[in-house]
């Protein structure tokens, strides 16, 4: 896995990371502010054979809530706004959180010594639902039980064309979505000329992983469009699991986008309706062309405008935005900017 995504999360919480001392409680609610005041998380990271202190490895604070993942934007990945990284002696603070619910995906410096994983309640887990919910609460700093990290296990495979059994190159390979950038390229890994991909640094547990390519529906392993469908891979310690993924054509769901002036890298991101995990991105000229499975049921933005984002049919959010029923026969979803 690219240590791209590691840096990427490392710069956004150095500064909270400077300014917050590893005990230190929140600030209070200002006076008259309707604004609760942020809390924090505090563990520790260690080995889970030894115990010993893993320095520098990094926490994600992850929502839970659907509408708070679908928050995403252009190179984004959805691990949420919020985070900390562990200082020399494993102690990792993320500090200055909004109150809510979140679950934590830890990944490590040395990914040659350790894997990432989801916190469960009793050890990693790669399945995000199964992870241990944590509640941050205004002005207070949760300690939550040490994570205990375990070595990591490498995923290799082949991306193929559903129809014609011909590899895909450049197919992007996710184990946490994100929205790619057409200037910056992708983050994490893609597949070569032969379609084959090689991921190094997951935890050992069963992992569900998302492929997307253009021209073709973005599933998750199994060839199935959510991820609570999904066949996970089994990744053992210092083991090589193999994991070979077909991708079908899926429906053509299509419009028009009317704007008076098109942004510059414009898409329209599709959000399975019920978990919020990104089912498929599209870029837009004068329109746009999603390729989804039938039975998906998707939520619709348009990031198309010098201006802030459309949900289908002007909804003011995820949550109230109208959800379109994927079937076999293509289907057409305008947006109209103007």
């Amino acid at each position: 896995m690219s240590r791209a995504l590691l840096r990427h999360l490392t710069v956004t919480v150095a500064a909270a990371l400077l300014v917050a001392p590893a005990a230190a409680p929140a600030a209070a609610r200002t006076p008259g502010s309707a604004t609760p005041a942020p809390g924090g998380v505090r563990t520790v990271v260690r080995d889970a054979t030894t115990g010993a202190p893993v320095p520098r490895a990094c926490a994600a604070l992850v929502p839970v809530r659907a509408a708070a993942l679908a928050a995403v934007t252009l190179g984004e990945d959805q691990l949420g706004r919020y985070g900390g990284c562990a200082d020399e002696q494993g102690v990792l603070v993320a500090s200055d959180v909004a109150p809510g619910t979140y679950r934590l995906l830890v990944r490590p410096y040395d990914t040659t010594a350790y894997g990432w994983q989801w916190v469960g309640r009793h050890g990693g887990t790669g399945d995000r639902e199964r992870a241990r919910e944590v509640r941050v609460r205004a002005g207070v700093v949760t300690t939550l039980p040490d994570v205990r990290l375990d070595p990591p296990g490498t995923v290799v495979g082949v991306v193929t064309d559903a129809a014609t059994g011909a590899p895909v190159p450049r197919a992007r390979v996710m184990v946490v979505p994100y929205v790619p950038d057409p200037k910056y390229g992708d983050h994490g890994p893609t597949t070569d000329e032969d379609g084959r991909y090689t991921i190094t640094d997951l935890g050992p547990y069963d992992w569900p992983v998302q492929f997307a390519a253009a021209g073709l529906a973005t599933v998750w392993s199994g060839g199935v469009g959510s991820r609570q469908q999904a066949r996970p891979v089994r990744v053992r310690p210092r083991q090589t699991a193999t994991l070979d993924q077909a991708l079908p054509a899926g429906t053509p769901l299509s419009g028009s986008v009317g704007v008076d002036e098109l942004l510059t890298y414009a898409q329209v991101i599709a959000f399975d309706a019920a978990t919020g995990d990104l089912a498929g991105v599209a870029d837009v000229g004068t329109g746009y062309t999603l390729r989804l499975l039938p039975g998906q049921r998707v939520k619709l933005r348009c990031d198309c405008a010098y201006a802030p984002p459309v949900w289908h049919r002007d909804a003011a959010g995820f949550d109230t935005a109208t959800p379109v029923r994927v079937r076999r026969a293509p289907a057409v979803v305008d947006f109209d900017l103007r």
